[in-house]
């Protein structure tokens, strides 16, 4: 078993898009006609990423309902590293860096919008 991907409801699909496009570096792929709005956003030629427009039927809210917290984007390269860091501070996103001392990981979270995380991870060096 995988993880085939994770659903964002994004109250900016097109905003969130460009984030993970321009930044994060996915790609957009088809989709098909589901009459909402929405992404679906492929690394690595695999689905890793599905945006749907909140306001649509399946995004409802409901009191108690779970959420996801926050979902990794690990990247292996060092130079990608620094790469990714020069893109946020290019597009003006606010990031949160920090360090994992036992599993000398460092993680770079930021947030999209409330109740939207994305957290890259590298292996410290």
């Amino acid at each position: 078993m995988q993880l085939d991907h994770v659903t964002v409801v994004a109250p900016d699909c097109a905003a969130f898009m460009r984030f993970f496009v321009d930044v994060a570096g996915l790609q957009v792929r088809p989709r098909p006609p589901f009459g909402v709005g929405g992404y679906w956003l492929y690394l690595n030629g695999k689905p890793a990423l599905h945006l749907i427009a909140s306001g649509s039927a399946t995004s409802a809210e409901r009191p108690g309902a779970a959420r996801i917290d926050h979902f990794a984007l690990r990247i292996d390269d060092e130079s990608e590293w620094a790469a990714l860091i020069k893109r946020l501070d290019c597009h003006g996103y606010v990031y949160q860096e920090t360090e994992v001392p036992i599993a000398r990981e460092r993680q770079l979270f930021v947030r999209l919008a409330a109740g939207v995380v994305v957290e890259f991870v590298t292996a410290r060096r």
